[in-house]
């Protein structure tokens, strides 16, 4: 039995005995992606891992920049996956059993600055008008400015973005239903430019010859295929270093979903109103944010209080 297949069987078992939600699976398929594709790095199979093997596959995470919340949440995933392959008779050892289930800390995510996501848009459409490209690269193009305009403009996760349904958008409508975690359906309105950039990407997409009924964001030679999350963190990672960014490795498409609460917490946005449109399912979620403008407030009291530097009189 392969590597893979013994995946497909946990994430079975969590689904059909666990009760575990799609959502849940599609990050864990993510996580086993990244293991997956280190043990292969490694010439090593499942059933061939030490307990020094995963050591070594934490430690790789660490030097390539994961957060420590990341790790964590491989580390716990790497230890359920063999546990379930010992339990149900398909190894022998464990090679996790002498780690402790690892302690999630509460971090503040990096919010990406209002200045660089318009940086960012501004990049990608220029990329997209451009009509010396060919009209796969104009579409392409077009694509990632309308995700990127979509996930800044209305918060919703990767997962909700490149599953969009065709009919999610109406015509002369500038309100998209989402279908997030739990299949909770939820009504998220979206300003007149990131639908103006779904339309030019449409229009741009059926120029070149493709076109959807079934998706909003679909491939660009293939119009029965939906855009892939892996796809997608790609494309933003390019359209990150096509715009000249400090920092283009922290950018991801959710890092575009912290932006788009903080920023409009910062401009006056309700919480309960922000819960809502991010589709949490407690105001505990969405008060993250808060610390977050509590610690940029601590910053620039410190930094601009006159009475904040050392040689100030007391």
């Amino acid at each position: 039995m392969n590597d893979r297949r013994l995946c497909e069987l946990w994430l079975t078992a969590l689904l059909s005995d666990d009760g575990a939600a799609l959502g849940t699976i599609d990050t864990y398929q993510d996580d086993l992606d990244v293991y997956l594709g280190w043990l292969s790095s490694q010439g090593l199979t499942l059933l061939a891992v030490t307990h020094a093997n995963v050591v070594d596959f934490l430690r790789f995470l660490d030097e390539r920049g994961y957060s420590p919340a990341s790790i964590s949440k491989k580390r716990s995933v790497v230890r359920t996956l063999h546990r379930f392959i010992v339990a149900e008779g398909y190894g022998e050892s464990d090679p996790t059993t002498l780690m402790e289930p690892g302690k999630r800390g509460r971090r503040l995510p990096h919010i990406i600055s209002m200045k660089d996501v318009e940086k960012l848009l501004a990049t990608a459409h220029a990329r997209a008008s451009d009509d010396s490209l060919s009209l796969f690269a104009q579409a392409s193009y077009a694509r990632r400015a309308a995700l990127l305009e979509t996930l800044y403009a209305s918060g919703m996760r990767v997962s909700e973005a490149v599953t969009l349904p065709r009919k999610a958008l109406r015509d002369n409508s500038r309100m998209l239903f989402v279908k997030g975690k739990g299949n909770k359906e939820r009504l998220v309105p979206m300003h007149n430019q990131a639908v103006i950039a779904i339309q030019r990407w449409l229009a741009a997409a059926k120029a070149y010859g493709v076109t959807s009924e079934k998706w909003i964001f679909h491939s660009v030679r293939d119009g029965s295929k939906a855009l892939t999350r892996q796809s997608s963190l790609a494309e933003i990672k390019q359209a990150a270093l096509d715009a000249g960014l400090s920092q283009p490795n922290l950018i991801s498409p959710h890092k575009l979903r912290h932006a788009f609460a903080t920023h409009l917490l910062a401009n006056g946005a309700d919480l309960r109103v922000i819960q809502e449109l991010l589709g949490h399912a407690d105001l505990g979620s969405t008060e993250i944010y808060t610390h977050v403008e509590m610690s940029r407030s601590q910053r620039m009291l410190f930094d601009l209080h006159p009475l904040s530097t050392d040689d100030a009189a007391t």
